[in-house]
């Protein structure tokens, strides 16, 4: 019986993840130009598609499942106004690594890496800063104030936005982000936003940070509930990049997936 009950919860999580593929910014605010110029559009050859985020010179972070249905054919770094896209904005995507044990969202492992076609470099031909990988474990760390950003909807009928905008989120312990999903979720994700904050995401933009402490990214914008914008009754759930640091770091240095 036990054995059933979690393949039911495993479907169930499939089946959430399935329909709450993004992350809109929900009562978030509009960005200071310049601020953020790790954030990644991640575009397939329909547009944006995608959030994500720089890692190194040429690796940019994003969600596993934005290569389910409208695979990524490029990457645009260091522009605030998706309407105001410079050439040299965009890069080719040389090579994804999507992690090996990705299946489907609600199972866990929603993460990918693609290597940029050439090194990021802003309007001024200057290295763009990367965001850092976490260090100590945070996954427990319950009511720590971070934030994610993002250029999807602001309401649920509503179009992406041009300017990129971002939400204050609070991180929430995943016993009690369990209890209020009423699931077993994977042991690879953290949870922040959404449940009783009126700020978080929804869809468009999965893949994007959760950045922690100025320039730490502590998760990866993964799955929702039933793509509800106003505003969910569970928490927003990330994928834990302290768990990823060891598989990251072994791609940044070989080159290889």
């Amino acid at each position: 019986m036990q054995a059933l009950l979690k393949i039911l919860l495993l479907q169930l999580l499939a089946s959430l993840g399935q329909q709450a593929l993004g992350s809109e910014i929900i009562n978030g605010e509009r960005v200071k130009e310049g601020s953020r110029p790790y954030m990644a559009s991640v575009q397939s050859s329909m547009g944006h598609e995608c959030g994500g985020f720089l890692i190194s010179e040429d690796y940019v972070v994003t969600a596993a499942h934005c290569d389910d249905f409208n695979p990524p054919k490029s990457v645009v770094l260091g522009t605030h106004n998706l309407k105001k896209i410079d050439p040299k904005m965009k890069y080719g995507i040389e090579k994804k690594c999507k992690h090996p044990a990705y299946v489907n969202v609600g199972l866990g492992n929603d993460i990918m890496l693609l290597k940029l076609s050439r090194k990021a470099r802003d309007g001024k031909n200057k290295p763009i800063k990367p965001l850092d990988l976490p260090r100590p474990a945070i996954h427990g760390t319950a009511n720590k104030m971070c934030s994610v950003a993002g250029w999807g909807k602001i309401k649920t009928t509503g179009n992406n936005v041009d300017e990129l905008r971002e939400a204050k989120v609070s991180m929430i312990n995943l016993e009690k982000c369990e209890e209020i999903w009423k699931v077993e979720l994977p042991n690879n994700v953290i949870c922040a936003g959404g449940y009783g904050s009126q700020r978080g995401f929804c869809q468009g933009d999965s893949g994007g940070p959760l950045v922690c402490d100025g320039n730490v990214a502590v998760g990866v914008a993964s799955f929702n509930k039933l793509r509800r914008c106003v505003y969910p009754d569970v928490p927003n759930v990330y994928t834990d990049l302290h768990k990823f640091v060891p598989w990251i770091k072994n791609i940044l240095r070989t080159k290889k997936c």
